[in-house]
């Protein structure tokens, strides 16, 4: 009978009641994993996994590492490619839910806090496909909670563990830099700068240098290519936003629900009593907040401290609540807050995870009169931009191999097919191989690093501007003495840019590829 009692116990403990939750996210995203396409960076990351470096131009190389790792062992499904997000992700939950429980919280505030970070529409979105950013978040949550055992139990020595997790998270995403930037001013900021003086922070700080130094050694031995293509981006790809913008395109995209939580959260670092402790994760908060409408962020980027002020929020929420003198509308009302989140995260997950057929999405994006938040300075189309990007790639490699099928078996062996964006460049390389094209070359970001190959290019197949095939073939008129428009890409649900966009082939270049691809890189 004791045996039963205790197995009953560990299935309804809080520990089991976060698993679930941490499982309900992972079923979620492995439901819908295999709807619509591949998004386009992941089929630039799978380029990238076939050419695997201590470093890429827009990403160091730990998710790619993972990908390659992935598609080994499982192959190229879209189901296999979104298995490790979609595992990020239902961990990133878990530790949510510690994190929660850790600051004092009972089974409600762990609840609210693992929910808050389900429902949020950021985090949907991004567990939905593969990237980097999904593993990011996992590797603050991680950092968050062993900085919280640091402050409970004192064992300096976890201060190395801490240090693994920072490494690790560098070589995925290089926004841990932020959280390590808004950690240290939390420390100097609290009663917590006394760590400054422990040899084991110190350490914990060696460790991660180590870690993440391979990857410092690739930047300086390339000419350190992502500070350019930081730089550009932020000049010429993102769009500036005003904080006050920044900040309500967090609340929106954070789910307009969870917003009081994560305010309460605030709160309760800044001025309780019992948060005085861990103040300096609310100061992580600010900081990056700081860094973030300073240097024209996107609005997703700020996406990975939110965890931290939902698991404070929820706490406080659960202390006020308990503060009711009458016992039972208390888990009335708390039954009514989940529900209540629940029911807005359903409300919002088709514009975060493609859980609708796009007919039926738009139709429920023009019911709910929906505005799409322009990031970028490219035109949207009809659906919003992480959608978009799962359209039209294969298509697109169907329409070259259309095209590399009326060249001449001559002309097929020095033919080059040259695509404008990693996009194009990865659709091609992805989905080219059953029709048997050669690799495209780019010189966008990553595919400049790869090179123009060997082929002359005495014949290419040129992607062109869209919708302006004047522009275009002016343009390749001055390198070619032949210029063929002979297809035009389309496609119905894709971003604006790639569609309607033609086709060229060109003959006898004045030009080699090989001379000059120095010209043709694109770092943005």
């Amino acid at each position: 009978m004791e045996k039963k009692l205790s197995l009953r116990h560990i299935f309804s403990s809080d520990i089991a009641i976060i698993s679930y939750l941490a499982l309900g996210k992972l079923f979620l995203h492995l439901a819908v994993a295999g709807n619509y396409g591949y998004f386009r960076d992941e089929l630039y990351y799978i380029s990238c996994s076939k050419h695997l470096a201590l470093g890429y131009v827009d990403h160091p190389p730990l998710s790619i590492f993972l990908l390659a790792m992935a598609r080994f062992l499982f192959g190229d499904s879209l189901f296999s490619i979104r298995l490790f997000s979609s595992l990020a992700g239902a961990s990133f939950v878990f530790f949510t839910g510690l994190i929660a429980r850790e600051l004092g919280g009972k089974i409600f505030s762990q609840i609210t806090a693992c929910v808050s970070v389900i429902v949020a529409g950021t985090y949907l979105s991004m567990n939905s496909f593969y990237s980097m950013n999904a593993l990011d978040y996992l590797f603050w949550a991680m950092g968050t909670y062993i900085v919280i055992r640091i402050i409970k139990t004192h064992d300096d020595k976890l201060w190395m563990g801490f240090g693994i997790v920072v490494g690790l998270g560098l070589l995925n995403k290089y926004s841990m830099l932020f959280f390590v930037a808004g950690l240290l001013a939390g420390i100097l900021f609290t009663s917590h700068r006394k760590e400054f003086l422990n040899k084991w922070f110190w350490i914990g700080g060696f460790i991660a240098f180590i870690i993440f130094l391979p990857h410092i050694i690739w930047q300086i031995l390339n000419g350190y290519p992502s500070l350019e293509f930081m730089r550009n981006a932020s000049q010429y790809k993102n769009l500036a936003m005003t904080p006050l913008s920044f900040l309500l395109g967090q609340v929106f995209t954070m789910n307009t629900i969870t917003a009081p939580i994560w305010l309460f959260g605030l709160y309760y670092y800044f001025f309780k009593k019992e948060g005085r402790p861990y103040r300096l994760f609310g100061w992580i908060f600010v900081v990056v907040f700081i860094i973030m409408i300073t240097s024209k962020a996107k609005l997703y980027y700020f996406a990975p401290a939110f965890f931290i002020v939902f698991a404070s929020g929820s706490v406080l929420l659960e202390k006020l609540l308990r503060k009711i003198r009458w016992n039972w509308p208390k888990p009335i009302l708390m039954t009514v807050i989940t529900i209540i989140m629940i029911t807005r995260g359903v409300n919002i997950a088709p514009f975060t995870i493609p859980v609708l057929t796009v007919e039926n999405f738009i139709k429920y994006a023009e019911s709910k009169k929906a505005r799409t938040t322009r990031e970028e300075v490219h035109e949207l189309g009809v659906l919003p931009q992480h959608f978009s990007d799962m359209f039209g790639w294969e298509k697109m490699a169907a329409t070259i191999a259309g095209v590399y099928t009326t060249l001449t078996g001559e002309e097929r062996s020095q033919c080059v097919i040259y695509a404008r964006n990693y996009g194009e460049a990865g659709a091609i390389n992805f989905f080219g191989e059953k029709y048997g094209l050669p690799r495209a070359i780019c010189g966008h970001n990553s595919f400049w690093l790869w090179g123009p190959g060997n082929r002359t290019g005495k014949t290419t197949i040129f992607i062109g501007r869209e919708s302006n095939i004047k522009r275009s073939y002016d343009d390749l008129k001055q390198h070619y003495d032949s210029v063929e428009h002979v297809a035009t890409l389309k496609c119905n649900y894709c971003m604006q840019y790639e569609n309607n966009v033609p086709v060229f082939v060109c003959r006898r270049p004045n030009f080699s590829f090989q001379k000059e691809w120095l010209h043709f890189k694109s770092y943005i």
